[in-house]
């Protein structure tokens, strides 16, 4: 019993800590929604609590090395003086010859006759060594020669043996090496030489076959090349700068046009809606379908990226697909005037709302695409303005959107703990958008089929579904949802 509850200690310890790597915040600060269902729950945002989220500047010089030295004091030498001379040493008798040495003193008085013998002698002595000198020379000098000579004799013999070994060994290993290298291109030419081509005979007959399918797949294109291709989505022949213009100038369906706000860039494709509120809507971003991927890099959303339009069977594109237009492309659209956005949304039911900003620019890449709204109206809630107003204080107001950067998961924006990249809304959030910390509005969210989804489902534990909670809350992702842009002006009276 014991020991099952230390194992489910342990396993609760284990959960709680891997929460805790995907920022599970407390929900003590929140307070009971509008609508009286209970407590929320500000995953959306990543609520701001006390002691979070510090950094803390911890930089540490280390001191220099101290304590005692590895040698001690050198000796002192010795003092440098002149050599002492040794006094001669007198000896005890006096009087008389010297010897031939002085070491051995004197004679006794009655011993000169004695020296002058001894000094004859010495001459005859030398006479003889001196002859003697010259032959013991000569024969020191051959027994050097034939020393010499019967030591290079047993080097050359010793060198000899040495390289009749070495020859000894090195013929051995050349006679193992040779037998190795023999049974090895024997057993190669017996069983890996068949084996690799019956493999290259196996991918010769694969090639053969693609061959022959591309041959096959070459001959039908040519059948079907026969006759001219027919566009399935012709261009129409009005265009302008925006849909604004091309409806004034006659363009009255919905469908796919070419626009051009600036000669100094080549035109490209959008989609016009014509019959919304009046038309001359320009479609900047659409979710349809879950079809195209919102979780893109900077360079993607600068440029853009999705399926302008489709065609049904009616010989145009009448039909927008899943597409983000480019910031780029955006910002030069909204800062050539006043400028609104028509925001339509669709929940799962076929339930239909609208958020719509009568005044909407975005800023240059410099600025990293600044957002700026005003003047709200609308059924689906003022999100880019109030935040979520499911929340409270300052976990509300940053959920505001109005005033951030645009951030995607590989350039951080946003007021998360910036410079820290585990704490990134792009990255946890699932596409690029203008986040606070994080969102009350999530279009570029992840797509989930079916509305309703649980935090077991996302992919970091957070609202990263195709979100607006001011109408569906944090955990209900919508079915369609776009964002469209024409000039501002004052409505006909």
């Amino acid at each position: 019993m014991r020991t099952l509850l230390l194992l489910y200690l342990c396993v609760y310890a284990a959960r709680a800590q891997d929460d805790l790597e995907y920022d599970d915040y407390d929900d003590t600060n929140s307070q009971p929604a509008s609508n009286g269902t209970g407590t929320v729950n500000a995953r959306g945002h990543r609520p701001s609590t006390r002691g979070r989220d510090v950094y803390t500047n911890n930089r540490y010089s280390p001191p220099p090395i101290g304590g005692r030295g590895r040698y001690r004091g050198r000796p002192t030498p010795a003092p440098v003086g002149q050599p002492q001379v040794q006094e001669k040493q007198e000896q005890p008798e006096s009087g008389g010859c010297t010897h031939a040495s002085e070491e051995m003193g004197v004679l006794c008085p009655n011993g000169c006759e004695l020296k002058t013998a001894l000094l004859k002698q010495e001459r005859n002595v030398k006479t003889s060594i001196n002859d003697l000198k010259p032959r013991v020379d000569e024969l020191s000098r051959s027994t050097n020669h034939i020393f010499n000579y019967v030591n290079s004799i047993s080097n050359s013999l010793r060198e000899r043996q040495r390289l009749f070994d070495d020859n000894g060994r090195a013929v051995s290993q050349y006679t193992d090496q040779v037998e190795e290298q023999h049974v090895y291109i024997k057993e190669t030419v017996d069983t890996v030489f068949p084996s690799n081509i019956r493999v290259l005979q196996g991918v010769l007959e694969k090639v053969r076959q693609k061959i022959q399918r591309l041959e096959k797949a070459i001959q039908a294109q040519r059948e079907e090349c026969k006759e001219p291709c027919k566009t399935k989505c012709p261009i129409p022949v009005v265009s302008g700068k925006e849909c604004e213009e091309i409806y004034r100038r006659g363009g009255r369906d919905s469908q796919m046009y070419v626009v051009q706000p600036d000669t100094f860039y080549p035109p490209y494709k959008v989609f016009c809606d014509q019959t919304s509120q009046n038309g001359g809507w320009l479609l900047i971003q659409s979710r349809l379908d879950g079809s195209v991927d919102f979780g893109r890099r900077w360079d993607e959303y600068r440029r853009g990226f999705g399926n302008i339009g489709f065609d049904t069977g009616k010989g145009h594109c009448e039909t927008p697909g899943e597409y983000w237009l480019g910031n780029d492309r955006i910002s030069l659209l909204t800062k050539m005037g006043p400028t609104e956005v028509l925001i339509e949304m669709e929940d799962w039911t076929g339930a239909k709302v609208h958020a719509q900003y009568n005044q909407f620019t975005i800023q240059s890449e410099t600025s990293n695409y600044v957002l700026a709204v005003d003047g709200y109206s609308g059924t689906a809630g003022n999100c880019f303005l109030d935040g979520s107003l499911e929340l409270y204080g300052e976990n509300r107001t940053m959920t505001i959107h109005n005033g951030m950067m645009f951030s995607t998961y590989d350039r951080d924006n946003d007021n998360w703990t910036p410079g820290d990249p585990s704490k990134q809304c792009s990255k946890e959030d699932g596409g690029g958008w203008w986040y606070n910390r994080c969102h009350s509005a999530n279009p570029n969210g992840r797509y989930y089929m079916g509305g309703a989804y649980t935090r077991q489902m996302a992919k970091h534990g957070t609202d990263d579904g195709v979100v607006w909670m001011n109408w569906k809350g944090s955990w209900y992702s919508l079915k369609a949802i776009s964002m469209k842009i024409r000039p501002y002006f004052p409505p006909s009276k």
